[in-house]
């Protein structure tokens, strides 16, 4: 039912025209153009500024800041960086103009706001994104239609396939439990962000047929991938990859078939490509695995194009490192047949013996292990704690760009415990071997090694947290310290784990933190949470609060603008005196 309220008289209205009234509780813009009314919200939806301040030519009204043009009468944009602009009903009566300030819409919010998102990725506009995340979020959509929207999108173009965007849009997804509520859709704006960039002036993904085998065994399907990834395919790859997933492969035989894979050669580019699958796998856990066909064939041309350790010189000299890993992994069937069912208890110092200078006795240690019926879930867990004692004891005195050298392995073996929980396949210790590596390979970064923080346990919680938030302020090399020291401080005092992820939750999305620090704080979350006491579990958010102060601050650019969004949201008049 239409509610029409006086605004002003014909006269005053032609005279005064724009001018700025209230109705209904909105600032609107009433225009009096080429002998009509028209009465539109004052905002530009863009950044706020008053169109009532703009010009009007030709029915096209123009903002005068962004320059993002209306037309008049019904609000569409010419320029859709800028939205559509709401517009009110008009009625004269008796020499009186009357506007209805709360007529029916033709699109609920839910769809203008799916929308928007849609056209934001597609043009890669922040502004556009971040408005699209709060309004299905305060529409009260569940985030996983943001996160199916972005998988999509990211899938579909960018003929490269999977990378950094959809890596940081899944571990975005993760991190939202441990969030505030205010910053969950920080984080699926940051997550949808990247996928926008990653994707920007890119050709589309083209994308290949199954192959149309049927009842082929999903153990010849694995072996027509791996010869396939083997010879750089990645056509001939993809079209396995859906035939699997036609042939009904569930999600424990596609992660068989990517681990295969992405082990038949050492640690690919850096340990990328097995955190992408891991990566890829997490997402379908949150958007659905009806979406399997779309997500995991993207995964394809990285995996044939990869750079393949044993091809660099620091895996073949002054130790061929890649030369013990496959001599080992030729031996895992044998192995691991002799050690299956039996219980394994991990040694006290087993991380440090991962840790040590000879890689023949790390290899040695995890043969071992496997021998006496270690899995490759416990393994995976212990090269883990190893990587993330790399980060924890990295010193400062290395070049910065080190920090990405440690921060590879941690999140390689951070992807090889999420795999390694999905199948339990001889090739997880192919894996795991690898990460083990690649944590021997660091070794000089912690010379000498930095202590880890041993802390009283005497300090008040609140005050060694204000210090640990202090840190993240400053731009120096030591603050890197003291954020480890202080994160220890507060655990070993009572501090709430959770409370203190939601800090630095917090500080990781104010800031313009890039790919390495989101996948990093993500990784310690899931490895602390994943850990089997507190103690272990420590040192995943020293290490990550460490690395975390060593990238901080930025110029929080990303913030300013999700800030704008949100005023914007609710409806604040920005611009206005």
């Amino acid at each position: 039912m239409p509610n029409f309220e006086r605004v002003a008289s014909v006269a005053e209205a032609r005279e005064a025209s724009p001018q700025v009234v209230r109705v209904g509780g909105r600032t609107v813009g009433l225009f009096h153009h080429e002998g009509a009314f028209y009465a539109i919200d004052n905002r530009c939806p863009h950044m706020g500024f008053p169109l009532s301040d703009g010009s009007v030519e030709d029915g096209v009204l123009t903002c005068p800041w962004h320059h993002a043009r209306f037309e008049l009468s019904g609000g569409d944009t010419f320029d859709p960086f800028a939205d559509d602009v709401t517009t009110f009903p008009v009625e004269v009566r008796g020499g009186e103009v009357y506007v209805d300030p709360d007529p029916e819409r033709e699109t609920d919010p839910a769809t203008h706001w799916r929308a928007r998102l849609e056209h934001g990725l597609r043009e890669s506009l922040s502004l556009v994104i971040d408005k699209a995340v709060i309004g299905l979020d305060d529409a009260g959509v569940d985030p996983a239609v943001s996160l199916r929207i972005g998988a999509t999108f990211g899938t579909e173009y960018r003929a490269d396939g999977w990378g950094s965007g959809l890596t940081t849009l899944s571990a975005m997804a993760t991190l939202l439990p441990a969030l505030r509520p205010a910053d969950r859709r920080r984080a699926l704006a940051v997550g949808l962000g990247a996928v926008a960039d990653d994707c920007a002036g890119e050709p589309p993904f083209f994308v290949q047929d199954p192959l149309s085998a049927s009842g082929v065994s999903a153990d010849r399907l694995v072996e027509w991938f791996r010869e396939t990834i083997e010879v750089r395919d990645a056509d001939g790859a993809e079209r396995v990859v859906r035939a699997a997933i036609r042939a009904g492969l569930d999600d424990a035989d596609l992660a068989a078939m990517f681990v295969a894979a992405a082990t038949d050669h050492r640690y690919l580019d850096a340990g990328h490509r097995l955190d992408f699958v891991n990566k890829a796998f997490e997402l379908l856990d949150r958007i659905g695995w009806d979406h399997a066909d779309a997500v995991l064939p993207s995964l394809v041309p990285g995996l044939a194009a990869a750079e393949r350790a044993e091809e660099r010189s620091s895996w073949r000299q002054p130790v061929d490192v890649a030369a013990l890993v496959e001599a080992a992994s030729d031996d895992l069937p044998a192995l691991f047949a002799t050690g299956e069912g039996e219980p394994w208890t991990e040694p006290a110092d087993f991380v440090d013996r991962l840790l040590g200078d000879d890689p023949h006795d790390i290899v040695d240690a995890l043969t071992e292990a496997v021998v006496s019926g270690a899995t490759s879930v416990q393994l995976a867990s212990a090269v883990a704690d190893a990587a993330a004692r790399r980060v924890a004891q990295f010193g400062t005195a290395n070049e910065f760009r080190d920090w990405n050298t440690v921060h590879h392995t941690y999140t390689y073996a951070n992807a090889t415990c999420g795999l390694a929980a999905r199948t339990d396949v001889p090739e997880m210790y192919r894996a795991v071997l690898d990460g083990a590596m690649s944590v021997y390979l660091d070794r000089f970064l912690n010379t000498p090694p930095i202590p880890l923080p041993d802390p009283d346990g005497d300090r008040d919680p609140d005050a060694a947290l204000d210090d640990l938030l202090e840190t993240f302020e400053v731009e120096a090399d030591e603050t890197v310290g003291r954020a480890g020291r202080h994160a220890a401080e507060y655990l070993a005092s009572g501090g709430d784990p959770d409370r203190l992820k939601r800090k630095l939750g917090e500080v990781l999305l104010r800031e313009d933190a890039g790919f390495h620090p989101r996948q990093n704080v993500e990784a310690a979350f899931t490895r602390y949470d994943a850990a089997d006491d507190e103690g272990r579990g420590r040192v995943h958010l020293v290490a990550t609060a460490r690395y975390l102060a060593a990238h901080t601050p930025t110029r929080r650019e990303g913030e300013q603008t999700f800030r704008i969004a949100e005023r914007l949201n609710r409806g604040e008049a920005i611009h206005e005196g």
